[in-house]
C-alpha cells in the first residue's frame, strides 16, 4: 500500500468537506519518518507501528463518544441552538441531518466491526 496525500477538490456543500480537508491538511506530512525512528528506538518493525497507528485510531471512535471532547459537543449544540433559534421546522430538520451525520461519523467502523 502506498502511503501519498490526500489532493483533490470537492463542493462546498458535500457533507464530508471539513473530513476531507482535515484529511488533506494531515496527508501533507510524511508519517514514516517518525515512525522509522520510532522503530529504531523501539525493536518494533515500521509496519507494525504503522498497523498500531491505524488500529488504534480507528477504535477511537468509542473512545470518542466516551470522552465527548468539548469541540464536538459545542458543535452539536450549535447545531440544536441554531435550530431553535430560528424556531422553523426546517431549521430542525437541517439541525437532525447534521446531527445525524456527526453520529454517523463517531460511529463509523463501529457498524463494519458488528456485520464482521
Amino acid at each position: 500500500m502506498e502511503l501519498r496525500p490526500y489532493r483533490d477538490l470537492w463542493q462546498a456543500d458535500d457533507p464530508h468537506a471539513n473530513f476531507k480537508a482535515e484529511v488533506a491538511a494531515y496527508t501533507s506530512a510524511d508519517p514514516l519518518p517518525t515512525l522509522h525512528n520510532l522503530s529504531l528506538q523501539t525493536g518494533i518493525p515500521a509496519e507494525c507501528l504503522v498497523r498500531y497507528v491505524l488500529v488504534k485510531y480507528a477504535a477511537s471512535g468509542a473512545d470518542a463518544l466516551l470522552a465527548m471532547q468539548p469541540i464536538v459537543l459545542r458543535q452539536m449544540e450549535e447545531h440544536v441552538a441554531r435550530a431553535e433559534r430560528d424556531g422553523s421546522d426546517a431549521a430542525r430538520l437541517q439541525a437532525y441531518e447534521a446531527l445525524k451525520g456527526m453520529i454517523g461519523w463517531l460511529a463509523l467502523g463501529e457498524t463494519d466491526q458488528a456485520a464482521s
